[in-house]
């Protein structure tokens, strides 16, 4: 794990969102994960497809699995948006400027192997015209895909991806301003 992860801070929350006190990253994924800020980001192109990372085999939670365009954690005082556009940049190397904080709520909690994700986690949607250039320490691959097949791939009971991503596409495809967002973006 780089110098960098271990000094890396977490932004830990009480049920409503309020801050309670930072943690290191490096500490807080366990099998008794404290509730922590976060946040996920679909990004699409202009033909309509979605990016999808398959994570590093390095990572502590779900190496090798593939998921959403890009996840990260807030800073201490940062702006989520400003956290996610950060994270983008990155592992991705991708400049964004403008992110859809379309599902501001989003919370979930998730197991594998005794590692647990509990997070609050607005999720964003984004357009670019760039392709990525991925930190191989963070992902593994990347992948375009037509957003109507990764909608069938992810309903797909032995899906190849993560929990949450699962979870936020359902709450997506429920979500008015989501749908509107994705409209405008997909043409």
């Amino acid at each position: 794990m780089s110098d960098e992860a271990s000094e890396e801070l977490v932004v830990l929350v009480n049920d409503q969102n309020e801050e309670i006190g930072t943690a290191p990253k490096a500490t807080v994924h366990t099998s008794e994960t404290p509730l922590h800020r976060a946040f996920s980001v679909y990004i699409f192109n202009n033909n309509g497809e979605v990016l999808t990372q398959q994570r590093a085999g390095s990572k502590v939670t779900w190496p090798l699995v593939w998921s959403n365009s890009c996840c990260g954690h807030v800073s201490p005082g940062e702006d989520v948006a400003d956290a996610a556009k950060r994270r983008v940049q990155q592992e991705l190397h991708l400049a964004l400027e403008t992110v859809h904080n379309v599902l501001p709520q989003f919370r979930y909690r998730v197991e594998l192997d005794g590692i647990v994700e509990n997070e609050i986690c607005p999720v964003f949607l984004a357009k670019t015209d760039q392709q990525p250039q991925p930190d191989p320490s963070e992902v593994a691959a990347v992948e375009w895909i037509q957003w109507s097949n990764f909608l069938t791939a992810i309903h797909d009971p032995n899906t190849k991806y993560s929990p949450w991503a699962v979870l936020q596409v359902a709450e997506l495809e429920k979500s008015e301003e989501a749908n509107r967002v994705l409209k405008e973006i997909l043409g």
